[in-house]
């Protein structure tokens, strides 16, 4: 049972080492699992598994990581009364629109109207 934790061990610390970042490319992803099987005495197929595994953990991690502080950078901007330029550049359209909508009105009630007379 001790010779599986040391393997579990022996894993974990090749993983770390190898992995480095997230992003990783498949030619490299396939070195570290032929380089793990080999140090750690596992097969390939399970050394691949484990790192496809802890990539996919990772990249999840960091998706999440990454939306926690975009809503945490939101809330704070929201707090100074600050916008995002994407809410500036919707209410720039919206008064543009509206904008042109009066011109139209306008523009037909002067041909509606008949010009006053003057007696």
């Amino acid at each position: 049972m001790a010779a599986r934790g040391n393997d579990r061990d022996l894993l974990e610390q090749v993983l770390l080492a190898g992995l480095g970042a997230v992003s990783l490319t498949a030619e490299r992803i396939e070195q570290l699992a032929d380089s793990l099987a080999e140090r750690g005495g596992i097969r390939r197929d399970d050394a691949r598994a484990a790192i496809d595994e802890l990539v996919t953990r990772w990249r999840g991690d960091a998706t999440r990581a990454t939306e926690r502080a975009g809503a945490g950078i939101h809330g704070l901007l929201r707090e100074l009364g600050l916008v995002l330029r994407s809410e500036y550049e919707e209410l720039e359209l919206r008064v543009a629109q509206l904008e042109h909508r009066v011109r139209l009105v306008e523009r037909e009630e002067t041909v509606v109207l008949p010009p006053s007379s003057q007696s």
